[in-house]
């Protein structure tokens, strides 16, 4: 056995020096090999561990349990299975600590799953993956950590296989059991679930906003930590703005909500009228009341600092009134009844662009505003200023259209860039336009992934989502 625990260290040094560098967690489970192997077990476990075998099988197990790591390291999944199937059913619980031997048997039925086209096989591989998650709860406990495991794995490893229903309902008993400390690797697809499940009409408002606020307070929390900064960093450019997106729904977020984003905001510069009005506008939508200190302080702001001369009486003012008392819906109902009642073509044009931005900007509605971006271009053909709106909602629906990053996030630069072209052609807006090209050119895909799509250059693609437009291929490089 001395010879055995000699040829384990000398492996171990081997594939720390010579492999590339190696992830924290995967370093913490080698070392951790090493204590199955020269130390009895501390912690009691309910399930079979190395100390419960005797003799040969022991050390039969013991050398299985470091050679199928090796396997999976050289892709031999075949010889890797057949050594971790004698680990794992003869000592699941390994020392009664490690628990990596859980994560290497989903890694191989998810291998498997992925090279076999046999329905019925592949359904016994999910079983099997699902088993080793429940014997993971039976050894080490931690049922809700696992809850995540299984909806992720059934979310992007096994799709279909399950109803988005059953997903919902484990990432929710992790979410629930978790709280704050919920595992980062839920955030992104469960804001994805949570999102069309809000947009179906399929969950109370009640459900859907208490846990979009909680998981913008994890995101904050994860942040703030300086671990997973990778991770975060994907998060924040998919789950952020998905959550951020919800405050188009009236009454989604509460007043506490809006005066914690937006007085920050407002805070950071005192004296933009922009920032104030929207902040201040933003609160009241919020359902925050005008004698909130908060709303009662930026109020005095906007008369000391932005005072503008209202409209006559009328639906035009009307409508300005509404939107400054955040009052959105009712803004764009009074905008479009004044455009109806108007002749004249450059307020057509004007009203019909304004309320465009407040969809986009407010209500975060982007099929309405590009609805009206359009309907206002037919009064002005001429003026860049519609098609630079549109370019921005194609430039903005990455985490919409996609996991905010990656391929289906990178398209959206596509028809983006084409609005952005025909902008160009008006004198008025053509230097912002360009900047705009400049800025989003680099976020296109490479020449590479083009490659590995055998899509060529130059050829039409339709990118789908809510854009639903026909482009042409291009790459950043």
């Amino acid at each position: 056995m001395e010879s055995f625990k000699l040829y384990f260290i000398v492996i171990f040094f081997f594939f720390v020096a010579c492999s590339p560098k190696l992830q924290d967690q995967e370093i913490i489970e080698k070392e951790e090999i090493v204590e199955v192997v020269e130390q009895e077990p501390e912690i009691s476990n309910p399930c079979r561990q190395l100390s419960d075998l005797d003799g040969a099988l022991k050390e039969q197990t013991e050398i299985a349990y470091v050679l199928y790591r090796d396997q999976i390291k050289l892709n031999n999944f075949d010889e890797a299975f057949k050594l971790w199937n004698k680990a794992y059913y003869n000592a699941p619980a390994a020392n009664g600590k490690i628990k990596y031997q859980f994560e290497d048997g989903v890694k191989i039925y998810k291998h498997l799953y992925k090279n076999t086209q046999d329905e019925n096989l592949k359904e016994s591989y999910v079983d099997s993956v699902m088993s080793i998650y429940n014997k993971r709860i039976e050894c080490f406990g931690e049922p809700y950590y696992v809850a995540g495991r299984k909806a992720f794995d059934f979310y992007y490893s096994f799709p279909g296989t399950v109803s988005i229903d059953s997903i919902y309902a484990l990432f929710k008993m992790s979410i629930d059991g978790k709280q704050m400390d919920v595992d980062y690797f839920v955030i992104n697809p469960f804001t994805k679930i949570l999102n069309d499940k809000i947009l179906e009409n399929e969950i109370i408002l009640e459900e859907a906003s208490y846990y979009a606020l909680l998981l913008l307070k994890v995101i904050e929390k994860g942040n703030a930590s300086g671990k997973n900064i990778e991770a975060w960093s994907i998060i924040n450019s998919y789950a952020t703005p998905r959550l951020e997106n919800l405050e188009g729904i009236n009454g989604f977020y509460n007043c506490e909500y809006y005066l914690d984003k937006y007085y920050q905001n407002y805070l950071q510069d005192t004296l933009n009228c922009e920032v104030i009005n929207t902040a201040y506008s933003r609160m009241l939508w919020g359902g925050c009341s005008k004698d909130n200190e908060i709303v009662f302080r930026l109020a005095d702001a906007k008369a000391r600092n932005c005072y503008t001369p209202p409209p006559p009486p009328g639906t035009l003012r009307q409508a300005f009134d509404a939107y400054t008392e955040g009052n959105y819906t009712n803004a764009i109902e009074l905008f479009n009844q004044f455009v109806n009642e108007t002749e004249d073509e450059d307020k057509k044009f004007k009203y019909n662009l304004l309320i465009a931005k407040i969809y986009y900007g407010d209500i975060k509605n982007y099929e309405q505003s590009r609805k009206y971006a359009l309907r206002a271009s037919e009064f002005n053909p001429k003026s860049g200023e519609p098609y630079l709106l549109i370019g921005k909602l194609y430039a903005s629906s990455g985490p919409l259209c996609g996991p905010g990053r990656g391929w289906d996030s990178q398209i959206v630069t596509w028809p983006a860039i084409d609005m952005f072209e025909i902008a160009t052609n008006d004198p008025l807006v053509a230097d912002e336009a360009k900047q705009f090209i400049r800025t989003y050119w680099q976020y296109m895909p490479n020449k590479e992934d083009i490659h590995q799509r055998t899509i060529k250059v130059g050829s039409e693609y339709k990118v789908k989502c809510w854009i639903n437009r026909t482009t042409r291929v291009r790459t950043s490089d």
